[in-house]
């Protein structure tokens, strides 16, 4: 039951990872990723607690995404 919750809040984490991610795909917004990628790392860390694996994996690719626009806009833009 523990398990399965961990996950619900998971994937909530990580939709709120990518709604914020969605922001800061915009131009000059590129800064929001450094807020963006450490809360994708505590709903990957509150994923790994639970059973399931979709939490975590959401969380993971979304940790990814942000992490390669953010190397593309050199860290800040």
């Amino acid at each position: 039951m523990l398990a399965t919750m961990l996950n619900i809040v998971s994937v909530l984490i990580g939709l709120v990872t990518l709604a914020l991610g969605l922001v800061a795909f915009f131009p000059l917004l590129g800064w929001m990723n450094w807020l963006v990628i450490p809360i994708g790392i505590v709903g990957a860390a509150v994923g790994a607690l639970s059973s399931s694996n979709g939490g975590r994996n959401l969380n993971l690719v979304l940790i990814v995404i942000f992490a390669l626009r953010l190397s593309l806009g050199g860290g800040i833009i």
